[in-house]
């Protein structure tokens, strides 16, 4: 089950979700928007690692998939990786790679990727890779 914006928020108030800084005009009805951290330039053809403004923890009952925005979608940009295990701490590094025709200037603070985040049904393992507590742009480890 995709979760619904009131129900992003009621495990927010809970304390159960954690998205930092939250921002209201993020939030979708099935989604939150994920913001640039910097200001960036996306060439043509390059994948530019691009951290994720917001700090997230995923509770074991919670995973995330990451999909671009349409409106940058719509100009060309595809989002490489774009899933988020339970139990995942900290900022997300977005593989943003421009296929369209011309570069795209990201501002710190646009809002570039949704977070669609689905309950795990039984979940008996916690994420523990070596991405757990990422800051900032993090590169292949």
């Amino acid at each position: 089950m995709i979760l619904s914006s009131s129900e992003i928020d009621r495990r927010r108030e809970n304390g159960d979700l954690v998205i930092e800084p939250y921002h209201p005009e993020s939030r979708q009805p099935a989604s939150y928007d994920l913001r640039a951290a910097e200001g960036t330039v996306l060439s043509r053809g390059v994948c530019t690692l691009v951290p994720s403004l917001e700090r997230v923890e995923l509770p074991r009952d919670l995973a995330a998939t990451l999909r671009c925005r349409s409106s940058f979608a719509r100009r060309g940009v595809l989002l490489g990786g774009g899933f988020v295990d339970p139990g995942f701490r900290g900022q997300l590094t977005l593989c943003l790679t421009n296929t369209g025709a011309e570069e795209i200037r990201l501002a710190a603070g646009d809002r570039i990727v949704q977070m669609i985040l689905q309950e795990v049904l039984n979940g008996d393992r916690l994420y523990q890779g070596r991405y757990q507590d990422s800051v900032g742009t993090v590169h292949t480890r």
